[in-house]
């Protein structure tokens, strides 16, 4: 009867015939005790009906089968079974008195059965399952239980209680369901206090529907709490001859009334349980079931494992089994049941093991002799997911009225406790210390040696010698800490360093002091821990800071140096300038995040023939690097273009330029552009670039790439050129990459973005690149962007001379 699911004394027996499976042998014993409860039930089921046949007999003086057969007519005419009319016929003892039609009025005609006839199939139903239910109730109180588990699915009921009158007048609550055990208690007795419902139903037989407790409250004394918890009652008599002395309390936590349906069956069910009441036996009353209930009570709110016991004595008056009346949460039996599981269950069921063992008989000489079993530890095998585990248990038993209380305790070896003790040490790499200061005794753990690096060999070091381990720097410190500790009993926890052969190792001592009483350190215990590793992660990770922030120390130098460079060599004009009759407006946005500046650039300059040059480029890269290699294209584009090269030999040098002139090959897309402003004609060529944008009277649409790869790529590179005739209102986009990537996205969605971007912007004043930038740009996360708008007016411009260009 142990917390685990098989109890022995030591030493284990060897298995038994089920194979030494402890559920195995519990099923036995449950089977056989399921037939023995059905015998029993079955002769209790023939009990009642000769008892009820002998009431018969008694009152109308007719044979055992005659009165068999008025029984059977009773129950076929009223809609019953026979053991219900048995049960109402030891509720009705006075002789019954002919009427015309042969019945007695003391039973229900058949006109008078259980209910209407819609409904009185379910309602004889249920009757039928609380008399099956009634052979197997032993006391008021599990009667009070009994009912509640029949009539609440039926009826909404949530509490059941019975009273009895008490000679004096006032009312005893003798059995009760669904209430907690501090009200029952504040309610076992009602003074015969005039107009107390339950006390009016008794004496005038007739049942008391309260529906309305706010009203009812005024006129009539209410037991119980305010009417909030429990809005609607009834209170039925259980006749018993021409008088009624126990009363039944039916009530509901939701309000209304009592449906006709349920109305019928509470009284059908106080009718039906009257004949119970009558017939039970005394002997087998209890006479501790109130104690048990305390008991129970107590034992919901304790922890441990603790059952009560009642003996249950055969014929010779030993004892055969006992009975668990009340149990902890912590006690549990073999097939796992708990707690109130095991109320009403047998030992022998629950715990199959312990019969003829020590503690069987320890039990049995508390019960006899009157006085407290304490045994022994023993051995406990028990199993816990399939693996056997071994474990010491005490048990203790006491005697409590006519029974026993058990409890039983756990022990956990010294040995397992240590071996906790030991794995937290050396988990936490740390080791305790102990030192008397009055008998000199010192004690340390194994780990304390590893921790200091001493020898186990060694006797341990006194607690003034220990800042000799310490560094120089840390022994005063600590040394002053030891001595504060010692004269104040001022506790405290010191870092402190020391020397090994494995090179410095960081330490940490916590120490407190034990004083007496008048004030004098006796005693000092604490712990002494390695902290090496975790020092070393701090210090590692100090040092990963300090470089980080020197390395964005010359990043941010790096960028701030780019930048001035590429301000310098990409002069912004305030406004859009003009090129041989051309409007051109220019962009540049840094990236949004990191510190480098990119390799993006332009060039829109008027050359010497009048034509004017357009270019867009992106270096690869960011920083310093890339500004140098942006600033050597952008120049070296330029001069060659001015001294009469084609377009496309412009991108072969410079292509041969990025391979030779720099160690590390860098890579670099363009598009270079030559407009003619005679002939309103624009050549143009790419390496590797994206396509111009073109938009004219509402199209929009990209322009067909010409042949060209990106510069640095290839050492035979292939160019080549295109031509597109401008014409009024025409507007061509030169742009990066960073205009229409955004994380996440396609080229192909961020170029079908910008092309509808365009399209909806059309020619009107919306039409600017700054409302184009702000559509098309993200909010984070985006690269360098330039773009050169080129427009075609619908009029020649002539409100002032073109601009020398945006390169100036």
């Amino acid at each position: 009867m142990c917390h685990a699911r098989r109890v022995t004394s030591e030493p284990v027996h060897p298995a038994n015939p089920v194979g030494g499976d402890p559920a195995a042998l519990a099923r036995v014993v449950a089977r056989q005790r399921a037939e023995m409860e059905r015998l029993r039930d079955l002769a209790a089921t023939s009990a009642v009906q000769e008892r009820a046949k002998g009431v018969l007999m008694a009152v109308t003086g007719c044979s055992p089968a005659a009165a068999h057969e008025e029984l059977l007519r009773r129950a076929a005419d009223g809609n019953r079974t026979l053991l219900e009319q048995c049960w109402l016929t030891l509720g009705a003892l006075p002789p019954p008195k002919e009427r015309p039609d042969g019945t007695s009025p003391a039973e229900p005609q058949a006109a008078d059965s259980w209910g209407a006839p819609t409904g009185a199939v379910d309602l004889a139903k249920t009757l039928g399952r609380i008399g099956r239910d009634l052979v197997r109730v032993g006391t008021p109180h599990e009667l009070a239980w009994c009912l509640l588990g029949h009539i609440a699915p039926e009826t909404d009921a949530d509490a059941v209680m019975l009273y009895t009158r008490l000679p004096e007048g006032g009312l005893e609550l003798i059995g009760h369901a669904g209430l907690d055990t501090t009200f029952a208690a504040q309610w076992r007795y009602v003074p015969p206090a005039t107009g107390t419902v339950p006390l009016d139903a008794l004496r005038s037989g007739e049942p008391r529907w309260l529906e309305d407790l706010s009203g009812d409250r005024d006129r009539c004394p209410i037991i119980g709490e305010s009417p909030e918890r429990w809005p609607s009652r009834a209170w039925l008599p259980m006749p018993a001859g021409d008088s009624a002395h126990v009363v039944l309390g039916v009530w509901r936590s939701r309000g209304g009334t009592f449906e006709p349906r349920e109305r019928r069956l509470l009284q059908a069910v106080a009718r039906l349980c009257a004949g119970r009441l009558r017939a039970f036996d005394t002997p087998r009353e209890r006479t501790g079931g109130a104690v048990a209930q305390t008991v129970q009570a107590v034992f919901d709110a304790l922890p441990g494992a603790a059952i009560l016991l009642t003996p249950l004595r055969a014929a010779s008056g030993e004892v055969a089994d006992y009975r668990i009346e009340a149990a902890t949460s912590g006690a549990v039996d073999v097939l796992g049941r708990s707690g109130r599981e095991l109320v009403g269950r047998q030992v022998l069921e629950s715990y199959p093991a312990v019969a003829g063992e020590p503690l069987w008989q320890g039990c049995l000489q508390a019960l006899g002799a009157g006085v407290p079993f304490e045994s022994e530890s023993f051995v406990h095998q028990e199993v816990v997911g399939d693996v056997p585990v071994v474990a010491t248990y005490s048990v203790r038993a006491a005697p409590l009225g006519e029974g026993l209380l058990v409890t039983w305790v756990r022990h956990d070896p010294a040995e397992r406790q240590e071996q906790r003790l030991a794995d937290v040490q050396r988990l936490g790499n740390l080791g305790w210390a102990n030192w008397n200061l009055i008998t000199g005794e010192i004690s340390w753990s194994e780990q304390t040696y590893a921790v200091l690096g001493r020898p186990q060999a060694e006797r341990p070091l006194a607690l003034e010698r220990l800042p000799d381990l310490a560094l120089p720097d840390d022994a005063g410190p600590l040394t002053h800490a030891i001595a504060e500790l010692v004269r104040h009993a001022r506790r405290f926890d010191m870092p402190f360093r020391m020397d090994t052969p494995e090179g410095v190792r960081h330490l940490r001592l916590v120490a407190e002091a034990v004083r007496a009483p008048d004030g004098t350190t006796v005693e000092v215990h604490g712990f002494v821990q390695d902290l090496t590793r975790q020092r070393s992660a701090e210090l590692a990770l100090v040092e990963s800071e300090r470089a980080m922030l020197l390395q964005r120390g010359i990043l941010q130098a790096e960028r701030a140096l780019a930048a001035r460079l590429q301000h310098a060599l990409l002069p912004l004009p305030s406004k859009p300038v003009r090129l041989a009759g051309l409007r051109i407006e220019v962009a540049y946005l840094p990236a949004q995040s990191g510190i480098h500046v990119g390799g993006d650039w332009f060039s829109a300059i008027e050359l010497p023939d009048d034509n004017v040059l357009f270019v867009v480029g992106d270096v690869a890269g960011h920083g310093v690097d890339a500004v140098a290699t942006m600033a050597q294209l952008r120049f070296s584009a330029k001069g060659m273009v001015t001294t009469g090269s084609s377009l496309t030999g412009v991108l072969l040098r410079l292509n041969y330029l990025l391979l030779h002139s720099r160690d590390t090959q860098t890579t670099a897309t363009m598009v270079l552009a030559r407009y003619d402003p005679r002939r309103h004609e624009l050549a143009w060529a790419q390496a590797g670039h994206l396509p111009p944008l073109l938009s004219r009277r509402g199209e929009v649409r990209y322009l067909d790439r010409p042949g060209g790869m990106l510069l640095g790529a290839s050492a035979a590179p292939v160019f080549e050129a295109a031509e597109l005739g401008l014409e009024p209102g025409d507007r061509l986009l030169l742009y990066t990459d960073g205009l229409v990537e955004r994380p996440g996205e396609s080229l192909e969605a961020g170029l079908d973005r910008l092309a509808e971007a365009v399209r909806d912007q059309g020619c009107g004043a919306s039409g600017s690149l700054d409302a184009l930038l702000a559509t098309m740009l993200a909010e984070e996360g985006r690269d360098d962007v330039c773009v050169l708008d080129i427009r075609m007016p619908l009029e020649d411009l002539t409100d002032g001379a073109d601009a020398p260009g945006t390169d100036d």
